[in-house]
C-alpha cells in the first residue's frame, strides 16, 4: 500500500501536469480528471459522459482508445495516421485500464505532447501526399523509378499511354519495360551527362516508348536524376505523347505540297492553253489548205497519198492538244462520277509516243463494267501519270507495262493496277515509298514529293493505294476508289471549266 505522502504527491504531479488526464467509467462517465482537464472543459465535467464533455458528442469518439481498451483488456495508443485522417479526435491519445482481479473498473485517458519527431513525421505525410496527388494529377505521363530500375511512381496519364494498370506498372515491371531494345540505357547516359540540359536532367527529348501491346508510341521525355548528396537515388520522366502533333504536322505538310502541287498543275493548264491557241491556229490553217488542194487540183495518186497523210497528222496534233487540255484543264476540286478507263486511256495516249515508252510494251485490261466513280478528275490524271511515268523510269525505257481495272468482290470499289517488269523496289524501301521527300533517284533527278501527292490524293478520295515488290521482280501498286462516297459540298470548291 501506497503511504499518504506518496498518495499526495502524486495527486499533485498530475495536477500540475498541463496535459490533459482524466479517469472514466466503463461507461465513458468521467469519474476524476486533474486540473489542466477542469480548467479547460470546466469543473463540473465529473459525472458527465466524456465524449459530452471534450467532443460535444452523442457517441464515443471513432477510433477511442478507450473503447479498444474495452474490447482487449490492454493499453491503446492513437497512431499519428489516425489523427489526420480525423484530426477532430485528438484530444485522447492514450488510454489504459484500471484493473480489479483482472476486471476492468475504469479507464484512465490521457493527452500529451507530439515529440518534434512525430510533428516532423506529420508534416512529411502531408507534403508526400500533396506531392503523390501532383504526380497523380499531372495531365503527362510521370514515371520515376530507383535505381535498380523498379517502378515507384506511376500516374494515371501513364497508365493510358502505355496500356498498364498502376498496380501492373508498380508490383511487376521495370523501367527497361517502357523502351526500346536499349532505350532505357541511353536515356540514362544523356542524364549523366553536360549536353542535354545539364548533368542530372534531360529536356525535350523525343524517343519512343512500349505499349503493353507492342507498339510504338512516339514521346517527347523531360527526365531528371534524383540525388541524396552525390548519390543517385531514382530517376523520374514526364512524358508526352506526340502522336497527335506529328499527326497534325503531316497533314499540314501534305496540304502544303498538295497546294504547291496545284500551283503546278494551274502553271501547266495556263501554259497548255497558251501553247492550244498558238497551234491551232496553224493547225487549222493546214488542214484547211490540204483540203482545198485535194478539191481543186487533181493530183497524182502519190501526191494525194502524201495530202492525205497531211490531214492525218493535222488531225493527230490536233488531237493531241485537245487531250493535253483535257488533262491540264484546272476544275476547282470538283468531284463528280468520271470514266476511270477514259482517264488511264487518256493517260496513255499522251505518253506512249514518247520516245521513253518506243521499246514498252503496253498491256490495257480495263474492264468495262466498270461503272463511273465520284473522283476530281484532274487529280486522278495526275495519279495515273505520276504512277506510269515512273513504272517506264524505273524500267529505263524497256519492259512491260499492264494496266488493269475491274470491280472489287463486293462490287464497291473500282480496283486499278498498274504494274512494271523493273527492278522492282528494295524490301527495306517498302515503308517508305509513299513519304514526302523519299527517293532513289539520283541527286536533282527527282524531289521525292511524286508518290508522297499520290498519296494524299487517294486518301482524300477515301480510298486506298498499296504498292508490292521485291528487288528484281517489279513492282505492283494497287488503287482502290469507292463508289459509294458521300461528296459533302464544301469539298467541291469550283466549278467544271469546259
Amino acid at each position: 500500500m501506497r503511504t499518504d505522502s506518496e498518495i499526495k504527491y502524486l495527486l499533485k504531479s498530475m495536477d500540475v501536469s498541463d496535459r490533459k488526464y482524466f479517469i472514466v467509467s466503463t461507461e465513458f462517465m468521467v469519474l476524476a480528471a486533474n486540473r489542466f482537464t477542469m480548467e479547460t472543459h470546466g469543473k463540473d465535467i465529473i459525472g458527465k459522459l466524456c465524449h459530452e464533455v471534450i467532443y460535444k458528442s452523442s457517441h464515443p469518439c471513432r477510433n477511442c482508445p478507450a473503447v479498444i481498451v474495452l474490447k482487449t483488456g490492454e493499453p491503446s495508443l492513437r497512431h499519428i495516421q489516425e489523427e489526420q485522417k480525423s484530426p477532430k479526435w485528438s484530444s485522447c491519445r492514450y488510454s489504459y485500464p484500471i484493473k480489479n482481479a483482472n476486471k476492468v473498473e475504469a479507464l484512465t485517458l490521457l493527452d500529451f505532447h507530439q515529440s518534434a519527431r512525430e510533428e516532423i513525421e506529420v508534416e512529411l505525410e502531408r507534403s508526400n501526399s500533396f506531392l503523390r496527388n501532383l504526380i497523380l494529377s499531372s495531365v503527362d505521363s510521370v514515371v520515376a523509378s530507383d535505381m535498380t530500375g523498379k517502378i515507384v511512381a506511376f500516374n494515371e496519364a501513364a497508365a493510358e499511354i502505355t496500356g498498364y494498370s498502376q498496380k501492373e506498372a508498380l508490383e511487376q515491371l521495370d523501367i527497361r519495360n517502357f523502351y526500346p531494345e536499349d532505350g532505357a540505357r541511353d536515356v540514362m547516359k544523356k542524364l549523366r551527362s553536360d549536353e542535354f540540359g545539364g548533368k542530372g536532367k534531360l529536356k525535350l527529348y523525343q524517343t519512343d516508348i512500349l505499349k503493353k501491346n507492342s507498339e510504338t508510341v512516339p514521346i517527347s521525355l523531360n527526365a531528371a536524376v534524383i540525388y541524396e548528396g552525390d548519390k543517385e537515388v531514382a530517376s523520374i520522366g514526364f512524358f508526352h505523347d506526340l502522336r497527335d502533333e506529328l499527326r497534325m504536322q503531316s497533314e499540314l505538310e501534305n496540304t502544303r505540297i498538295q497546294l504547291l502541287q496545284a500551283e503546278k498543275m494551274a502553271a501547266l493548264g495556263k501554259l497548255s492553253a497558251g501553247v492550244a491557241h498558238q497551234l491551232n491556229n496553224p493547225i487549222g490553217g493546214i488542214t484547211l489548205f490540204a483540203k482545198l488542194i485535194l478539191e481543186e487540183y487533181e493530183l497524182e495518186e502519190g501526191a494525194k497519198e502524201d495530202m492525205f497523210r497531211i490531214l492525218k497528222e493535222a488531225q493527230r496534233c490536233k488531237d493531241t492538244v485537245k487531250e493535253l487540255l483535257e488533262f491540264s484543264r484546272q476544275t476547282g476540286h470538283l468531284i463528280k462520277p468520271n470514266n476511270l478507263n477514259k482517264a488511264l486511256s487518256r493517260t496513255l495516249f499522251l505518253l506512249e509516243n514518247q520516245s521513253l515508252f518506243q521499246n514498252i510494251n503496253i498491256t490495257k485490261d480495263l474492264s468495262e463494267e466498270l461503272p463511273d466513280v465520284p473522283v476530281d478528275i484532274q487529280q486522278m490524271n495526275h495519279v495515273f501519270m505520276n504512277i506510269i511515268l515512273n513504272a517506264a523510269q524505273a524500267m529505263d525505257g524497256c519492259g512491260e507495262l499492264t494496266i488493269k481495272t475491274a470491280l472489287d468482290k463486293d462490287r464497291r470499289k473500282a480496283c486499278i493496277k498498274i504494274s512494271d517488269t523493273g527492278p522492282g523496289i528494295p524490301r527495306e524501301n517498302i515503308s517508305n515509298v509513299f513519304e514526302p521527300f523519299f527517293t532513289t533517284k539520283e541527286e536533282g533527278e527527282g524531289t521525292g514529293l511524286g508518290l508522297s501527292i499520290v498519296y494524299g490524293i487517294i486518301q482524300n478520295h477515301s480510298g486506298n493505294i498499296t504498292v508490292e515488290s521485291a528487288s528484281g521482280k517489279g513492282a505492283v501498286f494497287n488503287i482502290e476508289l469507292p463508289f459509294d462516297r458521300v461528296v459533302d459540298e464544301k469539298e467541291n470548291k469550283g466549278e467544271d471549266c469546259e
